[in-house]
């Protein structure tokens, strides 16, 4: 037998067992999920982040034949969930949908219980929406934002801004309006995004800088009404609503982002398939549907990808913290 024919016979052996150990590979990574998958969301039902959970749950579910269980875990700006989920067994089957909030949040808290870069793994980013100034009508008559403005700046403190809570997105952003309009409105936490917007159609508080995800719905009922989108562009949401940049206010630009992480030490093979089926939850024409009404894109980001956009996040919210001296309350 010649040298050649050797390697011939060398090569497809190594091919076929090769193909062979792809296959079980291919075989056990298939196999996730076996059992319901726990996703912590780190909110109360109603706000922005259960917006887009449950309706990606149910195509997770419809998708895999496995239940995805949303359990809401609401308190401390978003960070007593995250810290539970930092500390859930890394088996597979506990995920963590959190949001813009927990990039703010290792600026604004000084103990946490958790380190988002070092406990929890970054999988996929799922939804990134403007944020909206929203008014109760009955306690802001104020025709559009100009006439808003104005209101503000002539009644300093007077008006109130709920928030899902110190350190979130909704408290920044209404920081950094203050800052950049020069105005003082008073700030009033809650425990999450839906607590806060019951209280903003109830009449028990004035505005919101919302996420357009838990609004959406809200101000098609006529529940709220909807002032300015955040950024330099409409939404196609609200397309009769005008941008920051129209108002003049070209750098009032914030975005409420939601995306999923893994406990620390997640095999990487759950890691794999769990972007792979939520990705695919995410794509499916029931979820693009409810993506739209929300004003929301899924930029289809994950893995190292995301773990960078979640660095980059931190930092810049570290620097409007400072600046704007936004302290707990």
């Amino acid at each position: 037998m010649d040298h050649q024919s050797l390697n011939r016979r060398d090569i497809l052996r190594a091919a076929v067992a090769g193909a062979a150990l792809y296959s079980t590979a291919g075989h056990t990574q298939s196999t996730w999920p076996t059992k319901p998958v726990t996703m912590i969301v780190p909110f109360p039902a109603g706000g922005g982040t259960d917006a887009f959970a449950r309706p990606m749950g149910a195509q997770f579910t419809r998708l895999t034949g496995k239940s995805l269980v949303i359990d809401n875990r609401g308190g401390a700006g978003g960070t007593l969930g995250a810290g539970i989920a930092a500390k859930a067994t890394p088996d597979g089957y506990t995920l963590f949908m959190g949001a813009v909030h927990h990039t703010i949040a290792p600026s604004m808290y000084p103990k946490l219980d958790y380190n988002l870069e070092t406990d929890l793994v970054p999988l996929i980013l799922v939804a990134s929406v403007p944020q909206v100034v929203v008014v109760n009508p009955k306690r802001v008559t104020a025709a559009n934002f100009k006439e808003f403005l104005a209101q503000v700046k002539a009644n300093p403190g007077k008006l109130n801004y709920a928030s899902a809570g110190s350190g979130t997105s909704h408290h920044l952003a209404g920081e950094l309006f203050k800052q950049q309009t020069n105005t003082f409105i008073t700030h009033i936490p809650y425990r999450g995004a839906g607590p806060a917007l019951n209280d903003l159609i109830a009449g028990q508080v004035d505005v919101m800088f919302d996420g357009l995800g838990s609004s959406a719905g809200h101000i098609k009922g006529g529940r709220i009404k909807p002032l300015m989108v955040s950024g330099k562009q409409r939404s196609a949401a609200l397309p009769d609503v005008p941008c920051a940049a129209e108002m003049g206010l070209p750098d009032y630009n914030v975005t409420t982002w939601y995306g999923v992480w893994a406990p620390k030490g997640t095999p990487a093979e759950a890691q794999a398939r769990a972007i792979e089926e939520i990705r695919k939850a995410v794509s499916t024409d029931e979820a693009k549907a409810v993506w739209a009404s929300q004003g929301a894109e899924f930029a289809n980001v994950s893995g190292p990808q995301f773990d960078a956009f979640v660095k980059g996040e931190i930092q810049k919210w570290a620097q409007v913290v400072k600046a704007s001296g936004a302290k707990l309350e």
